[in-house]
């Protein structure tokens, strides 16, 4: 995601960029996730260039969902005419003939799920796309689309994206239940919730970062810092960096397939890489539930269209 923003915020220049692809590559990661209205095209755009000679060693992530103009209505959303339009879009910026994993960014209630499923079924028996799944759904709707796509006989959503770190833990209240029951992969964004994980925004704010000049959710408050700090001080206490920490805890809970990091430099990769591998005894899991209390939030990540009748709950 950091590909393409501007680099004096909290985006990666091009040469950046490359070197934390050629890093994750080395480390033998290979699966990349990436969307076209980061950056609008731009992240797509940037990879595409970087993974020619080496696309077949990967598993290729985009979406499909956000507004890509400005001045047309209908470039945006989960209708069939916008998702055939943008997977063509897609597919050139990244140079490839077929995405691995397409996905709806967010749900779109007001557009039928089985609109959507015919227009992605369409795009993998075209060949265009090989599996389709979603990110930032309720559980109720990755539950329609479900059963949805198997009365009509059309590909279904195989994977989920939703957000999941310490500080937001709604998933496991129902979204992560249903997701290890029907075995769908379970692929959470934003596991240091923007940095905050990091510990970087306990002192005065730096000069780079997904917070440091623009804040308009207000997601770095007092109480955030509180938890934060509470939980720098378990990490402390186990010889571990808040960081690793928190991309551990995210790694190691049941369902989940595999967190996805972002990273504005190679030796940030590799730091994150190699806390994924790290595994939490029992004894901080439980103290790590005494400050976060499973199924709890101190942070509104997880929220999206729920439904025209559903407020986001906290």
């Amino acid at each position: 995601m950091t590909f393409g923003w501007d680099p004096e915020d909290w985006g990666s220049t091009e040469d950046e960029s490359r070197a934390v692809l050629d890093a994750a590559l080395d480390l033998g990661l290979n699966f990349l996730d990436t969307a076209d209205v980061y950056a609008r095209g731009a992240s797509e755009t940037i990879l595409g260039k970087l993974l020619k000679g080496r696309r077949d060693g990967v598993v290729l992530a985009t979406k499909c969902h956000g507004r890509m103009h400005d001045t047309d209505p209908n470039a945006w959303g989960n209708t069939r005419r916008h998702i055939l339009e943008a997977c063509d879009a897609s597919l050139r910026r990244l140079g490839t003939d077929w995405i691995d994993l397409y996905q709806i960014h967010r749900p779109q209630p007001s557009v039928p799920i089985d609109e959507t499923l015919r227009a992605m079924d369409d795009l993998v028996r075209s060949g265009k796309v090989r599996y389709i799944g979603c990110s930032t759904y309720a559980a109720w709707q990755v539950c329609e689309a479900h059963y949805v796509a198997r009365a009509l006989g059309t590909a279904g959503f195989v994977t989920e994206q939703p957000p999941y770190n310490l500080l937001d833990r709604r998933i496991e209240r129902e979204l992560l239940p249903f997701c290890r029951t029907y075995d769908l992969g379970v692929i959470p964004w934003s596991p240091l919730a923007g940095g905050q994980l990091s510990g970087k925004y306990l002192g005065p704010k730096p000069d780079r970062g997904r917070y440091a000049k623009s804040d308009p959710g207000n997601r770095v408050n007092p109480r955030t810092s509180e938890t934060v700090a509470k939980l720098k001080a378990l990490a402390d206490d186990a010889g571990l960096s808040l960081a690793t920490l928190s991309l551990a805890w995210v790694a190691g809970q049941p369902g989940v397939t595999s967190p996805i990091i972002g990273a504005r430099s190679a030796d940030q990769l590799r730091e994150s890489a190699a806390a994924c591998e790290v595994k939490l005894g029992a004894d901080l899991l439980a103290k790590i539930d005494e400050v976060v209390p499973p199924g709890s939030n101190v942070l509104d990540y997880y929220s999206a269209n729920f439904g025209p009748n559903v407020r986001p709950f906290v």
